[in-house]
């Protein structure tokens, strides 16, 4: 009779993956916060080099792979990919001003989005819970629309506390889940 592996059994024997994240996210974090540039210039980086490589197995995979997938798709996705990679590689500094900036208006715009949903819920009887949040939401997106540079600048410390307590909520479940 064959034995079954559950998931948590996988996730018991191969624990201590889970405690090297947390390490290197707390690692990362601590990154974020003493040198904010450089270490931002190095994500950079390996998001070009990640593009690149991801493009490429696109390109490759279109023309390899099964029958029935979408070539055209995969083809266009793996252009984009290795264009994108070699703008990144190619002037890294740019694109690390750039993309944080798009991301910084995007949350703006995504705050904007759920303040209005929250006063859509208050004028439908949802309370004044949901009004409430709903025009706090929409005060602070449109500031961080109006203004993303103020947080852009504080951008690689929020994602550095982000990443400092997710990687010790990962060593957490690691040694919880390592076996006695």
């Amino acid at each position: 009779m064959a034995a079954t592996v559950t998931t948590g059994d996988t996730m018991n024997k191969y624990w201590w993956i889970y405690l090297l994240q947390g390490v290197l996210a707390i690692l990362l974090g601590i990154a974020l916060f003493l040198l904010p540039g450089p270490t931002l210039l190095f994500l950079v980086t390996v998001l070009g080099i990640y593009w690149l490589i991801v493009g490429v197995f696109y390109i490759v995979g279109a023309f390899t792979g099964e029958q029935d997938r979408h070539r055209g798709g995969m083809l266009v996705t793996g252009a984009l990919g290795i264009i994108g990679g070699f703008v990144v590689l190619a002037r890294p500094l740019i694109v690390s001003v750039l993309l944080p900036t798009v991301f910084v208006i995007l949350i703006g715009i995504n705050g904007v989005l759920i303040g209005a949903v929250g006063l859509v819920q208050a004028f439908r009887g949802g309370g004044w819970g949901p009004g409430i949040w709903g025009v706090v939401s929409i005060v602070l997106g449109l500031l961080v629309i109006l203004n993303p540079l103020i947080v852009l600048g504080l951008l690689p410390w929020i994602v550095g506390g982000f990443a400092i307590l997710g990687g010790l909520t990962l060593i957490v479940m690691a040694l919880r889940l390592r076996p006695k």
